[in-house]
């Protein structure tokens, strides 16, 4: 079966989607496909090794890690959702994904950032209420509240996830089946349809206006308030601690949020393949072989208890 098909006539509908390799020559591909497979077993021993600790020590039973731990199990799922499959096409010269396999990307790349930034705006949540209002912490974030915070974004990711995912495949797509993207995503499938896309770029639109600019809003907020109490922290130290740990989150937002958005609103007319891929890079590989670097290497109250788990091995 050919898989190189680029163009089919309008009388026939799209069955298979043809995904971009990493590069055109093989030593380039392999050499890319092996960075990123370094850094998907790098984000899953990372993230196995937050979860693994934050569940084990008794000292780690705090919301903050329960939400640090919530984080890396979705960090898992979603770097699992694009980096093999990416990987395996780019190393066996084989293209092809199936309309239903696209549409469980779609669904789960949207459902996992979502929820991530979700996650993230309740983290910072949590280190406002640490910082500015460390009295009221145990009655603010108490387990109830984390767990519904939890559920809370799990469903509104599924909800949002879901009707993207159902929208974008009630268009057609019969000029085209090369999508200009290594994983299934909205901006490059609405390239290559037939219908009209107004009603789905204006849906785009909207829900990264809700979602990442109210969510952006509300972690920019907290963050000046901490950093307004922090500055008046009498210890020189105290303030060091807290800048190291607020800090570094900041950063895994700002990159996530900042790359995602500029890959989904674009104009596609300006669209770079190359350029697409590097961003796309930025939101769906980067973060989740980022966060447990910046939580656990920054963290001595992990390191203290990796260090425990690790002597009990021994």
């Amino acid at each position: 079966m050919n898989l190189q098909l680029q163009t089919i006539p309008n009388s026939t509908m799209v069955t298979e989607f043809l995904l971009e390799f990493f590069a055109e020559t093989w030593d380039l591909r392999l050499l890319i496909s092996m960075l990123f497979l370094l850094m998907y077993l790098g984000s899953l021993l990372g993230n196995l090794t937050i979860i693994m600790v934050c569940t084990i020590d008794q000292n780690l039973q705090t919301p903050m890690y329960f939400f640090l731990r919530n984080l890396s199990i979705l960090d898992m799922c979603y770097v699992s959702v694009t980096v093999p499959k990416a990987c395996v096409n780019s190393l066996t010269d084989n293209r092809g994904i199936s309309v239903t396999g696209c549409s469980a990307q779609i669904f789960l790349v949207i459902f996992c950032a979502c929820v991530e930034i979700l996650f993230l705006t309740v983290m910072a949540q949590d280190r406002y209420v640490a910082i500015c209002q460390p009295l009221l912490y145990p009655v603010i974030m108490n387990h109830q509240f984390c767990v519904q915070m939890t559920l809370a974004s799990l469903l509104l990711g599924l909800v949002i996830a879901g009707s993207h995912t159902v929208k974008t495949f009630q268009l057609s797509f019969c000029h085209s089946n090369l999508v200009s993207q290594f994983f299934c995503g909205i901006p490059a499938l609405l390239k290559l349809s037939c219908s009209d896309t107004f009603n789905n770029k204006l849906f785009i639109l909207l829900t990264a206006l809700i979602i990442d600019g109210g969510c952006l809003t509300f972690i920019s907020v907290s963050y000046i308030h901490i950093f307004s109490t922090v500055l008046n922290f009498p210890l020189k130290g105290e303030r060091g601690k807290a800048f190291s740990t607020c800090v570094p989150h900041i950063i895994v937002v700002s990159l996530f949020i900042a790359s995602g958005a500029f890959v989904y609103l674009r104009t596609p007319v300006t669209s770079e393949v190359i350029q697409d891929m590097i961003l796309s890079v930025l939101y769906t590989i980067v973060p989740p072989f980022l966060n447990p670097v910046i939580y656990s290497l920054r963290n001595k109250q992990i390191k203290e208890a990796v260090r425990k788990i690790m002597l009990r091995i021994i």
